[in-house]
Formats: C-alpha cells, structure tokens, sequence
C-alpha cells in the first residue's frame, strides 16, 4: 500500500533507488512526519549524452480546456536572444524556457496538469510494475478530467498530441481517453533530418496495429482497456523505439509548488560535486549557506554558515520561507539542466524575489550551463519578471478564460496589434500586460482605468 501511494505526489525510479529512499518516502507521505529525502545519487550518469526535449504539445476537452489547445516550444524566427535558443539543425530550435501568465482561476495550472496528466498516465503502469528505466523519477499524478461546462463535451474523449524529441529521433504521440479508459492512440517517429516516419503502433479501441518496425507475432495485443499500449509494450519487451520513448515519458521532472507540501520533499546529496553545484548556485542568488548535514536524532536538515571562520548552524523549518523554497527547488532543476530534462513547475515564482526567479531562468537560457537541451516549463504571477531584457516573444504565454468558462492560450508572439503588427521587442511587456492589452488581466482594465473601480 505504501507503494502504491507515493505515486500521488513522487516517484522515485528502479529498486535501486527505491531500497534507499523507501524509508523517507513512505514515512513522509503515510504519516507526515519525515520531511527530507536525502542521500548519495549521481545525477550525471544515468541519461548523460542523451536529450529530452519538447518540441509541441496539444490537447482538447480537459478540465477548462474546452477546444483544440496548442503549446509550442518550437522558436520563432526573431532576433532578440537568438544565443539563447537550443540549436537543433537540420530539425527546427526549440526555446529553453516558456512562462505562462494569467489571472487565478484562467487555466495556468491546468495547461500543466494537461500536460502532466499524459505523462503520469503513460509512465504510472510502468512504475507500478516496477519497469522503470530511469534510475530518478520526479512527478505527480493527474486523473484525465473533461470540460463539465457543456452536455456534449463532458461525455467525449480528451484528446492528447505531443511532438517529443530523443536520441536522435523525433516522436509523434497521440493518446485519446473517455473515463480512464483509451479510445485511440499511435506513436510514429522518424529521424532528425529525415523525411521518412516510421509508424510503430496505432490503436483504435480494441484494434491494435503495429508497424514494420515491432510487427512480430510474438508482441500481445490484447492490452486492458485503461492501459497506455505504449506502457504495455514498455512493461513486457525490450524494443528500441519504445524504450526511448519511455524514457523521454520518465524524464520529466513535475513539481507544484501551489502544493505547500512540495517544498517539504527536499533531495540532497553527499556527492562532493553536487554539493558543491547546490550550495554554489545558492550563494551566487546571494544565500551564504555553505554546508549542510542531516540530523538524525532530530530528523531535521541544519544549514550551515560560517562566520569570521566560526560556523554556525541552522535547521531548514528556521529559514526564510524564501530560502526554504529554493533549498526545495534548485536540486530538482540542477538534475534537469544536467540530464537534459523537462521541468514542469507550477507557481515556481511563489516565495521567490524576482531576481531569483531571473537567475533561475538565466540557468536555462546560457547555452554554456544548459549544454544538454533542458527545457523549463513555469507558470507565474512575477510581472517585474515579465521583461523584454528576459524573454523572447515566443516565450511569454498567456492564459485567458472565455465568456463560455473556456481557457484560451496563446504566445506573445502570436499577439497582433490594430494595425495587425505583432509586439515590438522593445515594447514593456509588463506595463503593456497590467494595461490589458494582451487580454489575460481584462479586470484590470477596469481597476486600473482613471484610478477607479469601474
């Protein structure tokens, strides 16, 4: 049983890692008494060389997504911080950062859980079969929930389309579902540069089809009806395709932080290099800890600070909610620039002062830090940070929710001004947001309008 829960909130890869962590986990989530997940791993070795990339994601008929909705990782051809796109010739770039914005309750966080609803549902069979092939995994689970605002829709399927990037191949996954259980899905990939898609799998209902490439007599295809057929093959044989695919699925690496728990689930290591990245990464945010050690009589983290070569120590639930947050935060986002990870972070800004959450951003978009791809994913209410001398256009989303209850979502870049011009590069993204140009805030406009309450 004990297991089997953790998958609510964190996972945590192969038996390997489960015999070390087990004790933590099941403490912290069955009784709420352990908050620290800490120990010796190596976040470098087990994906080094290979990327994880998203290059577009779609998806319809999910919780107050009504209609067609797509997001877009793909960079536009604009010219400011051209050095700071993941250069991918002779396939399109793609963007290392994408921030959402909009007003509570327009849909920022269920464009993520959209997203993290796929995913958990793909790599979820897997884990639980204990099939992993990602020595790390760090995600939640998200049930598949359809617009309720509408007779027709709340009986039709949700529809998922993702476009993902991995060893050398780019992959097309589709997944339909109507309560838990699939109604259509296929995976095709072809090679980066190539012209040529490969179809591995498509799935009608009960009707499975397989491509050249995995069309043996030997492969099942009687699978249960609420059973990903890409989990399924991932579980019980050992295919090329299938195997990148899962992994891309497992390395995706999904936080909420609108969750106060979350910054109570801490991973630290021993390892000298990683200590060494974490506690480097905090003191150039201006954070002097030096070291840390786990306590275990106490069962509490202390930090350490040295003084006029004295060291003095202080227990992690004694510091700023702000510096508690990044202790929280920055491990899981160092494991993602150094494996080439997808991270998917709701309220990342929540506690941090900007210049932090800039810093954060700065990590992902320095070529020479973020060597293997990594791509970051946040929602966000920071508008000092929504500045034309941090993001490209095409990095800035914003959500709005329609007269039908309906979110939309749409780019910066996509935006046309009266005169049909898309947004200068120049223009004060923040000022020109809080004035309600860009439609995500339209109650602004009326705070903000001559000073008074319209």
């Amino acid at each position: 049983m004990g297991e089997k829960r953790l998958n609510a909130l964190l996972v945590v890869g192969k038996k390997a890692n489960l015999k070390f962590y087990m004790p933590f986990l099941v403490k912290y989530f069955l009784n709420r008494l352990i908050k620290l997940i800490f120990g010796v791993f190596n976040v470098t070795m087990s994906m080094k060389g290979v990327d994880f990339m998203l290059c577009q994601f779609s998806f319809k008929n999910f919780k107050s997504y009504k209609d067609e909705t797509v997001f877009d990782m793909q960079a536009a051809n604009l010219p400011e911080f051209a050095e700071n796109i993941i250069y991918c010739k002779p396939a399109s770039n793609l963007l290392p950062v994408a921030a959402i914005y909009g007003p509570n309750g327009g849909g920022k966080t269920n464009m993520l859980q959209a997203l993290t609803c796929l995913i958990s549902t793909v790599v979820k069979p897997i884990y639980d079969m204990e099939k992993t092939r990602t020595k790390l995994i760090v995600q939640q689970k998200v049930s598949c929930t359809p617009f309720l605002f509408d007779e027709k829709t709340s009986s039709e399927p949700t529809e998922f389309l993702l476009y993902f990037r991995t060893n050398g191949y780019e992959y097309r996954y589709y997944l339909s579902m109507l309560h838990d259980e699939i109604m259509a899905e296929a995976l095709d990939r072809k090679k980066i540069g190539g012209k040529r898609t490969a179809h591995v799998f498509d799935r009608e209902e009960k009707v499975i089809t397989l491509g050249s490439s995995i069309n043996k007599a030997s492969i099942n295809r009687d699978v249960n009806p609420k059973m990903p057929y890409l989990s399924f093959l991932a579980i019980n044989y050992d295919i090329p395709a299938i195997n990148d695919a899962q992994k891309w699925f497992e390395s995706c690496i999904i936080r909420s932080y609108a969750n106060p728990e979350a910054e109570l689930q801490i991973m630290l290591s021993d390892n000298k290099t990683i200590r060494w990245q974490f506690i480097s990464a905090l003191n150039d945010m201006g954070i002097d800890i030096n070291g840390y050690r786990y306590d275990n009589d106490s069962k509490q983290l202390i930090m350490q600070r040295t003084l006029h070569g004295k060291t003095y120590e202080l227990s992690y639930k004694d510091e700023s909610d702000g510096t508690k947050k990044l202790i929280a935060a920055l491990p899981i986002l160092l494991i993602a620039l150094a494996e080439g990870r997808l991270a998917v972070i709701d309220e990342l800004d929540a506690k941090l002062h900007p210049k932090l959450l800039r810093y954060i951003i700065a990590l992902f978009k320095n070529p020479k830090l973020n060597t293997h791809g990594a791509q970051l994913i946040f929602t966000s209410h920071d508008i000092a940070t929504m500045k034309n001398t941090v993001y490209r256009r095409d990095e800035i989303w914003f959500v709005a929710e329609g007269d039908n209850h309906s979110s939309e979502l749409y780019s910066l870049y996509e935006i046309r001004k009266e005169n049909n011009e898309r947004i200068n590069n120049t223009a004060a993204y923040d000022k020109q947001y809080l004035e309600g140009r860009y439609g995500a805030d339209p109650y602004l406009q009326n705070m903000l309008k001559d000073g008074e309450w319209q």
